[in-house]
């Protein structure tokens, strides 16, 4: 045997092997596992007491902030701000409610001014997939609560400390992956006052808006439910929207597709500038905007398979051509206008016949009549409940001191009750 080429060939492997585990060392697969914790540790430091809500312009979104750079620059992400990671803007609010507020205007008494943050996986190619979420939230309360109580923190675990986390898991699990679009990753403030931040970033862009491909907006993403579905908004918005999803969907969640691009929250205005869009939604609940809404009351398993969905979703994306963009019908339009209501929180992605109750307010009609939360309403007085839409259509017909009967299904049972608006 030819001692040398022995020893070449043993040192040839060994280098080869060492190289592989430092490949591995390096770029570790991280399973289901590891990301619920990562997710939890994240959520539970941005719905914490310590952040006072994150209402724009306070300390605690600030510190909300803070974290998300450091995080970002923890992941290996590019800053993609005006200054830095940052970009700043500014808000004039609305004197009176027959004005809009004049975002990206200063100077005045009342200005507030928050900030975006964004960073960058910089890949070879010249295309852009942009991932957002909004990390601001109500602070103490003010008028967007649901909580009739003394003033307390508002901390958001699922609106919208939860999309943020998903937004942190996807840039790990994106930065791992060789790409060739870039992806920008977008955290807004501003957007409980209406969509301040992501209106802000649209009007003055820190990339080519027209290189953008899509955009993927996470908002309330903490409450998956085997027994509900996942609603994805802005189906509609391009024609390879639902085969992409559909093959994405590994994990057979119960999903709801609504095809419109217009809605509540910071995917709209993407949709306003042409950008294709989606928006991951796992419904309201008796916590939406209440000091209830906690970090230990969140489904991290569920998040965790929505992040991993976004990820076969974004790569599916990165191979394909940009996609094809179409307009769509506005739903917010056809929602009637109400005297009265019911006091309950609807199930919005219920998917049988009816409207079915999630959660109600004590004092109002519906919890003064005796209905309870999982009641699936039929009827409301002459008018029969097929969906949430018949549901809207209904209560639009009663004035303040109506009396009517509502009827509602609770397990094989249909009670009648007697409500009084």
């Amino acid at each position: 045997m030819d001692n040398s080429k022995y020893f070449k060939a043993t040192r040839a492997l060994l280098i080869g092997v060492f190289s592989l585990f430092m490949v591995s060392c390096q770029n570790p697969k991280r399973d289901k596992t590891d990301l619920g914790i990562s997710l939890k540790k994240d959520v539970t430091f941005l719905a914490s007491d310590e952040l006072e809500g994150r209402e724009i312009g306070t300390k605690g979104e600030q510190k909300a902030a803070v974290y998300i750079v450091d995080r970002f620059k923890t992941i290996g992400l590019k800053p993609a701000g005006t200054d830095n990671y940052f970009q700043k803007f500014e808000v004039t609010p609305a004197q009176n409610p027959h004005e809009q507020a004049k975002v990206g205007h200063g100077g005045d008494s009342l200005t507030i001014t928050g900030n975006n943050v964004m960073g960058m996986i910089d890949n070879p190619g010249d295309q852009i997939i942009v991932i957002g979420a909004h990390y601001d939230h109500l602070g103490y309360g003010g008028v967007s609560s649901l909580y009739r109580g003394d003033s307390l923190v508002h901390n958001g675990a699922d609106d919208n400390a939860s999309g943020v986390g998903v937004l942190l898991q996807l840039a790990e699990l994106l930065k791992e992956q060789k790409l060739q679009k870039d992806i920008l990753f977008l955290a807004f403030s501003g957007e409980e006052e209406g969509l301040w931040g992501s209106n802000y970033f649209t009007k003055n862009p820190t990339v080519d808006l027209g290189k953008v491909s899509a955009m993927i907006n996470m908002d309330m993403v903490g409450k998956l439910d085997e027994q509900k579905a996942l609603a994805i908004h802005g189906t509609g918005t391009s024609p390879s929207w639902e085969r992409i999803i559909n093959d994405s969907n590994t994990d057979s969640i119960n999903l709801m597709f609504r095809p419109s691009g217009v809605g509540p929250s910071d995917h709209t205005s993407f949709y306003l500038q042409d950008i294709p869009v989606l928006h991951f939604f796992t419904g309201q609940h008796e916590d939406y905007h209440r000091p209830s809404d906690d970090a230990e009351k969140l489904n991290y398993d569920g998040m965790v398979k929505i992040s991993m969905m976004i990820e076969r979703i974004v790569k599916a994306l990165d191979s394909a051509e940009k996609l094809a963009f179409t307009k769509t019908k506005d739903e917010s339009s056809d929602t009637p206008r109400f005297k009265v209501t019911l006091g309950v929180v609807p199930d919005y992605l219920f998917g049988g016949k009816g409207m079915r109750i999630d959660g109600l307010t004590e004092g109002k009609p519906a919890s003064e009549a005796g209905l309870k939360k999982g009641d699936v309403v039929v009827q409301l007085g002459d008018f029969a409940i097929e969906d949430m839409n018949t549901y809207m259509q209904a209560l639009s017909k009663f004035e303040k001191g109506s009396q009517t009967t509502v009827k509602v299904k609770r397990g094989d049972e249909e009670l009648s009750y007697s409500i009084n608006f």
